[in-house]
């Protein structure tokens, strides 16, 4: 289980006169007071347009950035919150488009070197890396140098990176995003799999037919906070609408009315 108690994040930004030299800086919050709790067995999306606060959220959430204020809550599957940081870092599998790979090793070579860091035994890493293999469908590339690899397959070896310590939260930014649909649906797929292996899942798209068809609930987010939330269903029911890139456009609209009421 993870929680988010009442997180917000605070950066700061340099506005520019019209030459082009620093006028002022402004403080704004990327995201603003945001809470809400994620079970084991359960795929939540993290929706919105560029520049919401999805993946500054996601990065609190694992462990990567610091809030500037508010909390994240781990609970182990026996319901023991934790507090140390590298046993929260053990129970999280993180996986963003800006994740670096080492190009010159193979994706095998990959995996064993994090089993190492992990303290993995190396039978367990053995064992662990054919299952990844197997549930990514990565036999025929696994051996290969991961600067060869396709986009895809590359996208899948960064995934195999996020599951060798075997996690029991995942959090993905965009996983499926720039894939051909072989490699998206194998991504899908393992979403779909770990939620029948009682795992947390969070994760943030631009594909709303995915996010309609995967999550559980749907929590959207506009300049740094909760808009909408509820299951795909609940949302297209409360706008009257047949699937849930509709209801995201209704919920978009809706918002932009209020701010420019709020303006007025």
């Amino acid at each position: 289980m993870i929680k988010a108690v009442n997180l917000s994040k605070k950066f700061v930004k340099h506005v520019a006169d019209k030459k082009g030299k620093t006028k002022k800086t402004e403080e704004f919050l990327a995201v603003n007071d945001i809470s809400f709790t994620v079970g084991e067995g359960e795929i939540v999306g993290i929706l919105g347009p560029n520049g919401a606060g999805k993946t500054t959220l996601l990065r609190m959430l694992g462990g990567l950035m610091e809030p500037t204020s508010g909390a994240v809550c781990i609970q182990s599957a026996d319901g023991e919150e934790l507090r140390d940081v590298v046993e929260i870092k053990r129970h999280i599998g993180y996986l963003s488009g800006n994740t670096k790979l080492y190009h010159r090793f193979s994706t095998r070579e990959m995996l064993h070197m994090l089993g190492e860091i992990y303290q993995m035994p190396k039978d367990v890493i053995e064992r662990r890396t054919e299952e990844i293999f197997e549930v990514l469908s990565m036999q025929e590339f696994g051996d290969n140098r991961i600067e060869k690899l396709s986009t895809g397959q590359t996208q899948r070896a960064s995934i195999a990176r996020c599951l060798i310590h075997d996690p029991e939260i995942y959090i993905f930014d965009e996983p499926t995003l720039g894939l051909d649909i072989m490699s998206a649906d194998a991504i899908v797929r393992f979403m779909k799999e770990q939620k029948e292996r009682k795992k947390t899942v969070l994760y943030s798209t631009h594909y709303l037919e995915e996010a309609q068809f995967l999550c559980d609930r749907i929590i959207m987010i506009d300049k740094g906070r909760i808009i909408a939330k509820g299951s795909p269903n609940e949302l297209m029911e409360a706008y009257k609408v047949q699937d849930l890139r509709s209801a995201f456009h209704a919920i978009m609209d809706a918002q932009n009315e209020e701010t420019e009421e709020m303006a007025e």
